[in-house]
């Protein structure tokens, strides 16, 4: 059963007063969702109800099985209150993040935490001829083996690369034959959501991760390709049509590389995983000497990685040019925004120790002192987890609007 006015459905006659009690239980459990475990008081307190209207609401709620006694509160005299929270395993989510060259799958239970280990498949979007059918094979098979029922999964979050459309649903570089949302809530029978990737690292920082208490935040998403979200007075910004976003395309060298946009010079030619590799190859072939050139044909950002950490030169200059990239054009998201904090995460994140250097010292030359010092820059702690923890965020957001 999906959530969607309201967490229960309701045997009684359409009336003012079931109304009245289904909007009263949504806030209850709404409460208890973002804030934890609470006392009738607390809940009280914060819906501005009387006692026993939340009482009488919350019993309702233990029921419908959707809340739980989980102890009991101090005192300072009289009764100890009783402490209540959601009951876990009433409800929960799948989140998904579908990529170019893998797609990983987990539940999550109604108190965010995992209910399943996370799935991982060595197939995606430029590998699948059919890639709605493989994830709906896959929502059935991982929901009965974890024996969960369709009826308690409130929705399924997708994260998407690409440009997706946010006014008609059409995602404009993968599967533009069919919006995905649609297509996957026909045939999985559950209601699914698709986000943009890196939109969706933003919503999993701000809900889980380091972004939690900030107000500006941008958060870069350094992967095979380079992508950018923005928090942006405590909303995730996305634009007229939700193609905002796209960093990586920002021209940082005009005699550069040609990008696969079609532009030159992008700062992904120099940034991007898929580039460093190709420029790691590019310069052997041409006679660079690093240890990399022992199995030059099957070259990795992993491979590159530790070949700049053992002190191979090649290795660390590529990154130091991806990190003078990225600082260039980070450079030009500070003036214009001025965030308060900026997130480095994504698969070259782990290269942190060596892309930070470079990237201070071209956001401190070609930024104003004054508004430089505003930002500080972290590496996300939620790592690979970020899009699956945004897609959690996604749905519960729309459960609880």
């Amino acid at each position: 059963m999906l959530i969607r006015k309201s967490p229960v459905s309701s045997t009684d006659p359409p009336s003012n007063n079931s109304q009245r009690r289904a909007r009263i239980k949504q806030q209850i459990i709404n409460k208890f969702y973002k804030e934890g475990q609470l006392s009738i008081h607390d809940i009280c307190h914060s819906v501005k109800l009387s006692a026993p209207t939340v009482a009488k609401a919350i019993e309702e709620l233990i029921d419908q099985e959707l809340i739980i006694k989980v102890g009991v509160g101090g005192s300072s005299g009289g009764r100890r209150p009783g402490i209540y929270g959601v009951n876990p395993s009433s409800r929960f989510v799948m989140a998904i993040d579908l990529e170019r060259s893998f797609i990983r799958m987990g539940i999550f239970d109604f108190a965010n935490k995992p209910a399943s280990k996370i799935y991982e498949f060595n197939e995606g979007l430029d590998t699948l001829p059919d890639v709605i059918g493989f994830i709906t094979d896959k929502v059935n098979e991982i929901l009965k083996n974890n024996k969960i029922s369709k009826k308690k999964v409130l929705g399924i979050g997708v994260s998407l690369p690409g440009l997706i459309d946010i006014r008609t649903g059409m995602s404009h570089t993968y599967l533009p034959d069919e919006k995905p949302a649609t297509a996957l809530s026909e045939k999985t029978g559950i209601r699914t959501i698709v986000e943009h990737d890196t939109k969706l690292m933003a919503l999993g920082e701000q809900a889980f991760g380091i972004a939690r208490g900030y107000e500006n935040v941008l958060c870069l998403n350094m992967g095979s390709g380079i992508g950018l979200s923005m928090i942006l007075n405590g909303s995730v910004y996305r634009g007229h049509s939700g193609y905002s976003g796209e960093f990586g395309h920002i021209q940082v060298d005009n005699s550069g590389e040609s990008c696969h946009c079609g532009k030159v010079g992008c700062i992904e030619t120099m940034a991007a995983g898929k580039s460093i590799i190709a420029n790691a190859k590019k310069q052997l072939k041409e006679g660079a000497d690093s240890i990399l050139k022992i199995n030059h044909e099957k070259i990795t950002t992993s491979a590159i990685i530790s070949a700049a950490r053992a002190g191979d030169e090649l290795a660390l200059q590529l990154f130091e040019n991806a990190g003078e990239a990225l600082g260039k054009g980070m450079a030009i998201l500070v003036h214009l925004f001025n965030p308060e904090l900026i997130i480095l995460g994504g698969e070259l994140s782990k290269a942190s120790d060596l892309l930070l250097k470079p990237i201070k010292k071209n956001l401190t030359q070609h930024t104003l002192d004054r508004i430089s010092k505003d930002a500080t820059i972290k590496v996300s702690e939620l790592g690979d987890d970020a899009r699956l923890m945004g897609a959690l965020a996604l749905v519960m957001n729309k459960v609880f609007a």
